[in-house]
């Protein structure tokens, strides 16, 4: 999915709408990343663990991802101060091979309507060796 900030994304003015925002963007494939603080720090807890700060890391780190989700659904969302969690279901397409699905744990850390931390749980088994 490639993003283009070609599209005005409006501030958020909360935990639950930045992410709302965020998978809203997500889903039409453009302005996701505008919810992304300059200094976010990701983390992906699936071995071996790897931890990416800043923004530009961050996307390029992860184009392959969003590059191939063909669609999405947020199951559940939980918000709680700052704090979110949401549990979410990707198909995704490789460049090379079948599509499949993932379920994902999405916690995220919003200040002042920013993504800035951003953490990921899945079962690596799915994904194409």
């Amino acid at each position: 999915m490639q993003s283009n900030n070609a599209e005005r994304v409006e501030p958020a003015t909360s935990t639950k709408d930045a992410i709302e925002g965020y998978f809203s963007c997500l889903k039409r494939g453009q302005g996701w990343d505008a919810f992304f603080s300059e200094d976010i720090l990701f983390t992906s807890f699936t071995s071996p663990v790897k931890q990416l700060k800043g923004k530009a890391v961050v996307l390029l780190a992860t184009r392959g991802f969003y590059g191939m989700i063909r669609s999405f659904e947020v199951r559940d969302l939980l918000v709680e101060s700052g704090r979110a969690c949401a549990l979410t279901r990707y198909e995704l397409q490789p460049p090379a091979g079948g599509a499949f699905r993932s379920d994902v744990a999405e916690v995220f850390t919003v200040v002042n309507g920013q993504i800035e931390e951003f953490s990921i749980y899945f079962d690596s088994a799915a994904f194409p060796r």
